[in-house]
């Protein structure tokens, strides 16, 4: 009883607290970026979003490369999440779509990608292609893929054998989406 009581003034605090409004994040910084990814001035933040899905990869012949086989990116399928975890969207393609929830949706072109950690597809920076439809992707203008988990080709063996087999393997990143100031 005796730890129950003492518990009541933190509980007591915690709801009074409860009904205050958070403080909202801090805005995504992209200093620790290598230069390559990151965003020209004269654009800000719009939207930060989590992608977690699927990349498929293909065995193909490699291009230019007679009896040599590689795995071939063939595209993603992957839900885009906000920062509390509410779906706010998709990302799939070919071609690359990013889509919101609203369905506006937008493609993009590459501009650069930079090395990520061992295992992780590669950070990248696209500029964005004039966006289909009005809401949230409407007026993007550059979208950058960072923080990335997983993604990477599969590392089975690929070769004649299997030409045509098809591997899908899990990735995370983070998507972040710009408009001009």
């Amino acid at each position: 009883m005796k730890s129950f009581l003492a518990s009541l003034p933190a509980a007591a605090l915690l709801a009074a607290c409860s009904g205050m409004p958070m403080a909202s994040a801090p805005a995504f910084s992209q200093a620790s970026l290598p230069a390559a990814v990151q965003v020209p001035a004269g654009h800000r933040v719009a939207l930060e979003t989590v992608g977690a899905g699927d990349i498929t990869y293909e065995c193909r012949a490699k291009a230019g490369a007679a009896g040599e086989h590689e795995w071939v990116f063939v595209g993603p399928d992957a839900r885009l999440m906000d920062r509390r975890g509410r779906m706010v969207g998709k990302y799939y393609g070919p071609p690359a779509t990013w889509e919101s929830q609203d369905g506006s949706k937008v493609t993009a072109t590459q501009v650069a990608v930079a090395p990520a950690a061992a295992g992780a597809i590669p950070l990248q920076l696209v500029k964005a292609n004039p966006a289909m439809g009005q809401g949230a992707m409407s007026g993007t203008t550059y979208i950058q893929r960072v923080a990335t988990r997983g993604g990477v080709a599969p590392a089975t063996a690929c070769s004649g054998a299997n030409a045509g087999a098809k591997q899908v393997v899990q990735y995370q990143a983070d998507y972040i989406f710009y408009k001009a100031m």
